[in-house]
């Protein structure tokens, strides 16, 4: 199900792992996916990471982030149960549910799950 504008509530920022689980687990049910383990850990290298099994891992460096950056990062995690890439598809879907992830994510998508590029360099 994606949003519409009137769905659309600004976010709040996640000040402990329990918050960021608890956020994380409103947004896999308002995207529909299901993770079968949710958890946050220390990573020095991501910002989160979706494995092929449903874990999906949020780094504790992201509790000092801002609420928006936040949410496009669970955003993108989860979305990754449904889509394993950074394709259309995929820039699709962040769109529907962060209209202005491009925007957020400028200059800090390096350390996020693996892609390096902008989205204008469409490998996210």
């Amino acid at each position: 199900m994606t949003p519409t504008a009137k769905q659309r509530v600004a976010p709040r920022r996640a000040r402990t792992p329990a918050d960021l689980k608890a956020q994380a687990r409103a947004w896999a049910e308002k995207i529909g996916v299901a993770p079968r383990r949710i958890q946050v850990q220390v990573m020095r290298t991501k910002w989160a990471s979706c494995s092929s099994v449903g874990t999906v891992t949020f780094s504790t460096d992201l509790l000092r982030e801002d609420a928006g950056f936040q949410e496009f990062v669970l955003v993108h995690e989860l979305l990754h149960l449904i889509v394993p890439n950074h394709g259309r598809v995929f820039r699709g879907l962040m769109r529907a549910y962060v209209p202005e992830w491009e925007t957020i994510a400028n200059g800090r998508t390096g350390r996020n799950c693996g892609f390096s590029a902008l989205p204008t360099d469409r490998q996210c």
